[in-house]
């Protein structure tokens, strides 16, 4: 467990943002859910809750490696404020279905068969993960090879409370 939080000390220093420079705003999300059928909005989320999209294929042998991660993260963070939201891209409802049983997902997923969310997020290949925290803005963007650990310290620094900022001083 040690080597884990240490893990996830390092890799929120590396990826939190550099000073100065403001986040980008995260486009807004707005997808049906296979899971329910209802409609996810990002946008009821901001100032509310922090978001984790994780685009994924059925089709995809690192998605099926790293799916218990994934489960892991849902269940550590959503009693913390943070939705994870999968969206299975390039995949039949049936293959992604099956994908979600075979993997135990509990977290909500919707469809992309067309990339149409995923390309405004600059997805390139699968996995792909974008956390964006309460402002609505993206704090992180994970590629394949991100692990357990790297998303953890991901949502970490989404969820950390922004510096407020400082009253300028006063005039003697």
């Amino acid at each position: 467990m040690t080597r884990f939080l240490a893990a996830v000390a390092l890799a929120a220093l590396a990826l939190a943002p550099s000073p100065g420079r403001a986040a980008p705003a995260a486009p807004a999300v707005r997808v049906t859910l296979i899971t329910s059928a209802e409609v996810f909005d990002s946008r009821a989320l901001i100032g509310k809750k922090a978001l984790v999209l994780r685009f994924q294929a059925s089709w995809c042998k690192t998605c099926a490696s790293q799916a218990a991660g994934i489960q892991r993260i849902h269940d550590r963070y959503k009693d913390r404020d943070v939705v994870l939201l999968a969206i299975q891209v390039d995949d039949p409802e049936r293959e992604a279905r099956a994908f979600l049983k075979a993997n135990r997902a509990t977290y909500p997923a919707a469809l992309d068969p067309s990339l149409r969310v995923a390309n405004r997020f600059g997805f390139q290949r699968a996995p792909y993960t974008v956390v964006i925290n309460k402002k609505g803005e993206i704090s992180a963007r994970l590629d394949a090879t991100a692990d357990e650990a790297r998303v953890a310290a991901a949502i970490e620094v989404a969820l950390k409370p922004s510096a407020k900022p400082r009253a300028p001083a006063k005039a003697s």
